[in-house]
């Protein structure tokens, strides 16, 4: 069974509240869970201490168990010290300007240079 550390929706409409949960990877997001493990409330200020609450003890023992993070909860976990945060990339490649652009830029430095 491979299990996920993931996040389950509760809360209203447009007053999104979350529960980090343990879950078997094939369960739907707000289906079937072993066990909470976790709350994250994103209406809170960012430096709010009730808006990501963790138990400790159990994520590391759910980690040890095989559990992998989501990337919103890996950067949760990273922040708690309890695992390594992940590496994002600054600017997606999707953003980037295109070929021509890219030599529109390139000419006007060469002859502004």
């Amino acid at each position: 069974m491979s299990l996920k550390i993931r996040l389950a929706r509760a809360g209203a409409k447009k007053r999104p509240y979350y529960h980090i949960v343990i879950a078997d990877s094939r369960s739907p997001r707000d289906g079937r869970f072993i066990e909470k493990v976790g709350s994250y409330n994103p209406m809170l200020p960012a430096e709010h201490a009730e808006r990501v609450r963790l138990f400790q003890e159990r994520i590391t023992h759910w980690l040890s168990e095989g559990a992998v993070a989501t990337d919103r909860v890996a950067r949760f976990l990273g922040n708690a010290g309890l695992m390594a945060k992940p590496a994002y990339a600054e600017q997606p490649k999707q953003s980037a300007p295109k070929k021509k652009a890219q030599d529109r830029a390139k000419a006007a430095a060469a002859a502004a240079g």
